[in-house]
């Protein structure tokens, strides 16, 4: 049996100095619908894929969340076999938790929500609403609507007119999309927290254009009555000198000194990750084909506006210490001073990609082992091997490979007791299927093929489909957070529900809670 830790225990943990991994094991479904606050998801179905670059350091001390005794026990090994060495389970799990009188909290993000819920509380952000702003672009106004989400959700809905800069770009790339400084500039994004997060970092950089808040977002654009825009592609230039870039970096430094973010240098960063008792997160907030040309030996990309948006899905050790870099000196210095807001312990890396620390070296991904291709996965099918799909339930039932049966990685045991196999496993995450194949392995001793590609590599081979839409039932469907789930599809109870969970986030928080962050006295 694992080492156990009482509900009482772990609160009063976390409420102490000192580095913990707090991992809910459980699939995204399961998370969304209550899970302790500083809970770190890290499904089993993904666990060995994402916990080395969630927690880095094996020695570091992992709580796990986990409701199955047996799943506990089994996330235990794999960890162990990762060389992890400070292992707990919550006694009880999530039920023990909320037994013992402690809060379970809906959906996901929720302390980077609850935190840009306080920031609008404290800082007093400007807002408009949607219907004032329709009337204002109307009028033909002198404003810019700036959508501080990234480019794939810009994509699928967007306020009329605006333009997609992510929040971590605002202050870097601003002048460039505004070059008036009379010009009012409204920030929105999909709810509220970016919108809020976005309006406050211009604010926060001194700019002398009015900024204001699109109160609920796309969200509220269409409670408004209000049409929204589809397949925009209108975003920031790629341009690699931004207008005003020694201004904004004056600007960065003067935001970076109010919120006591320490800058350190190439040795200090290589003392740090040498440091076996400490944690040290390199994030590299630039964009994603930045990172791709050229990033940081161990850096992982972190774009700016997410991490602010999204920490959980990118720094999993409560007490880390969290380095920043960029090129350019405005982007790190503004995401750090939210991250110390936060209650993170965040730093800058001097001169960033030019610090001297080490580049990644260009090395070629090597094969991957046990994979098949499309040709072979249909012979492998038409000679009776059983198709198991891992993929995401909501993509099975509208296509999947015919005969093809859905699972789930805590739950491929159960699903496929009495079959030896062999066994051709699909996915939409080669990573995330080659792990079932291993369970299954290990369960049935059978064969255990996968699908490299997954459905898409079918597909492209010309080769037929299949639909269930009442398969797998919704009572099976543990990856799937049904709360508020298609909010974004024209279900407008969706969207109030999820405004009011989002607006309610603050009062469900206790002292503890409260505590972590480290924001301004609210704004008169």
């Amino acid at each position: 049996m694992p080492t156990l830790i009482a509900p009482a225990a772990l609160k009063a943990r976390l409420s102490e100095p000192g580095e913990l991994a707090l991992f809910d094991v459980r699939e995204a479904g399961q998370f969304g619908e209550g899970h302790l606050f500083l809970a770190v998801p890290l499904p089993y179905s993904r666990l060995e894929l994402d916990v080395g670059r969630l927690a880095p350091r094996r020695g570091v001390p992992v709580v796990l969340c986990a409701d199955d005794t047996a799943l506990a026990q089994t996330a235990v090994r794999r960890l162990e076999g990762l060389g992890y060495t400070d292992i707990a389970v919550l006694d009880g799990g999530t039920a023990g938790w909320a037994a013992a009188g402690f809060t379970l909290f809906k959906g996901v993000n929720v302390p980077s929500k609850a935190f840009g819920e306080l920031v609008e509380h404290a800082c007093g952000t400007p807002r408009v609403g949607a219907r004032e702003l329709a009337r204002w672009q109307a009028e033909g106004r002198d404003l810019v609507v700036l959508d501080g989400r990234p480019v794939e959700e810009f994509r699928k809905m967007s306020i009329p007119g605006a333009v997609c800069c992510p929040n971590g770009e605002l202050g870097y790339r601003l002048r460039d999309l505004v070059p008036s400084p009379e010009t009012m500039v409204v920030i929105n994004c999909a709810g509220r927290t970016r919108s809020i997060i976005g309006a406050q970092t211009l604010i926060n950089l001194g700019i002398p254009n009015p900024v204001l808040a699109l109160e609920n977002g796309t969200q509220g654009w269409v409670l408004a009555d209000l049409a929204l825009d589809h397949g925009s592609a209108r975003r920031y230039p790629d341009n690699a000198a931004p207008a005003g870039l020694d201004e904004a970096r004056a600007a960065a430094a003067q935001l970076a000194g109010r919120f006591t973010v320490p800058r350190i240098d190439a040795a200090t960063l290589a003392a740090w990750r040498a440091d076996p008792a400490r944690t040290t997160l390199l994030l590299d907030v630039r964009t994603a084909a930045e990172f791709a040309a050229s990033h940081l030996d161990g850096a992982q990309h972190a774009p700016g506006g997410q991490l602010i948006q999204a920490t959980d899905q990118y720094v999993g050790v409560l007490g880390a210490r969290l380095v920043l870099y960029d090129s350019d000196g405005v982007r790190a210095p503004v995401v750090a001073s939210w991250l110390r807001q936060l209650g993170r312990d965040a730093a800058v890396l001097e001169s960033g990609l030019g610090s001297g620390a080490p580049l990644a070296p260009a090395v070629a991904a090597p094969p991957e082992g046990g994979t098949v291709d499309a040709a072979a996965a249909h012979r492998l099918a038409a000679d009776g091997a059983t198709v198991v799909d891992v993929g995401a339930s909501a993509r099975f039932r509208t296509r999947h490979i015919p005969g093809a049966r859905w699972s789930i990685r805590p739950r491929l045991a159960e699903d496929v007791a009495g079959t030896a196999g062999p066994f051709l496993v699909v996915g939409d995450d080669d990573g995330v299927a080659r792990l079932a194949a291993q369970e299954l392995r290990e369960a049935t001793g059978g064969a255990a093929h996968v699908l490299a590609g997954g459905v898409d590599a079918w597909v492209r081979a010309g080769l037929p489909l299949a639909a269930s839409p009442a398969e797998p039932p919704d009572a099976e469907r543990i990856d799937h957070l049904f709360f508020v789930h298609d909010r974004h599809d024209g279900n407008r109870d969706a969207a109030r529900r999820y405004l009011a969970w989002e607006t309610a986030l603050v009062g469900q928080l206790d002292d503890a809670e409260r505590a972590l962050f480290t924001l301004p006295h609210p704004a008169a």
